[in-house]
């Protein structure tokens, strides 16, 4: 039998097949995935092969096969293991909740979070929350915020999740998908998740950085199917995407606009810093590309953890 994991709790999974039908499996022996050191070798979003047994006149299933993903997103291990956690897989899109202010999402943080997505595979969507909050300079920074990614290719909505303005186009995107939502806690994510989805409920878990750190618990994800054909991957307590491990030679192919240039810079590895004929270094400088995407691409280059909250477009 073949079915979609809904639910892990470690040990056991609730896996729907496609009739709708519900078994609780474990594993068959010990899985091992090629490339990844995981603590979870199956995870919310896999397409999984199971058969059933029959114990005690209790019918479950054990898992003997996961079908290739599509994609799937990670969380490291926070002690030194160099052991990931996979939160889910199969994934068709994911929302970043953006605020202006109550909390301020920089554009440091609004990059590396598609920076992570374009790794993943996965398309990112930019919901500008709590729009009916803000005053005419706000709104005009917002639109210039929309308009800088718009240009690069991300869609981008302006929302109230608390009045339900334009939630319409959300849902137009969720349908017939699999989603997530990201963002800094208290923009908004459970108010907009209970408002998609009121009979939902979920226990959106709003933990603050500082308590978050240093916390060795294993937080399970959990697929919900919603009222409307779609599907949302709830991870309480998981802020956003853990920041892939990339190259820096690689680096500048997540940000869509710098790869486009990519073949008109005189050295294949160019990394746009200080190299000649620099295709990406020319398009910054007539303005083609923006400048605090460019600050943030060399902020993610030198590892500059440090300044993940810092703004980029002010002294533009």
């Amino acid at each position: 039998m073949t079915g979609t994991v809904y639910k892990s709790t470690g040990s056991w999974y609730t896996v729907k097949t496609n009739s709708g039908k519900i078994y609780e499996c474990r594993i068959k022996g010990k899985f091992r995935i090629k490339g990844i050191k995981s603590t979870n070798p199956v995870a919310v979003g896999d397409l999984v092969d199971f058969k059933l047994e029959t114990n005690n006149d209790q019918e479950t299933g054990v898992i003997e096969n996961i079908h290739e993903r599509r994609n799937y997103i990670i969380r490291k291990s926070v002690n030194l293991s160099k052991q990931t956690h996979i939160i889910a897989s199969n994934i068709d899109v994911v929302f970043l909740l953006i605020t202006l202010n109550n909390p301020t999402t920089f554009t440091t943080f609004i990059d590396r979070f598609l920076v992570t997505a374009e790794a993943y595979g996965i398309k990112a969507v930019l919901l500008f929350n709590k729009i009916d909050t803000y005053n005419e300079d706000e709104l005009l920074e917002i639109k210039y915020l929309a308009a800088l990614y718009r240009k690069i290719g991300y869609e981008c909505i302006g929302i109230s999740a608390k009045k339900g303005k334009n939630v319409d186009k959300v849902k137009a995107i969720m349908k017939n998908k699999v989603s997530m939502f990201s963002g800094h806690s208290g923009v908004g994510k459970s108010t907009l998740v209970n408002t998609i989805a009121p009979g939902l409920s979920l226990k959106t878990a709003e933990i603050s950085d500082q308590h978050q750190q240093g916390l060795h618990t294993t937080t399970f994800a959990e697929m919900f199917d919603l009222n409307f054909d779609a599907k949302i991957i709830d991870t309480p307590g998981i802020k956003g995407f853990g920041v892939v491990d990339m190259d820096k030679e690689e680096l500048g192919d997540y940000f869509p606009e710098f790869f486009e240039l990519k073949s008109d810079c005189k050295f294949n590895n160019c990394l746009h810093i200080n190299e000649p004929k620099c295709a990406v270094k020319k398009a910054l400088d007539n303005e083609e590309i923006a400048w605090s995407r460019y600050k943030s691409y060399l902020q993610i280059l030198e590892g500059e953890e440090e300044h993940y909250r810092k703004n980029n477009y002010d002294d533009e």
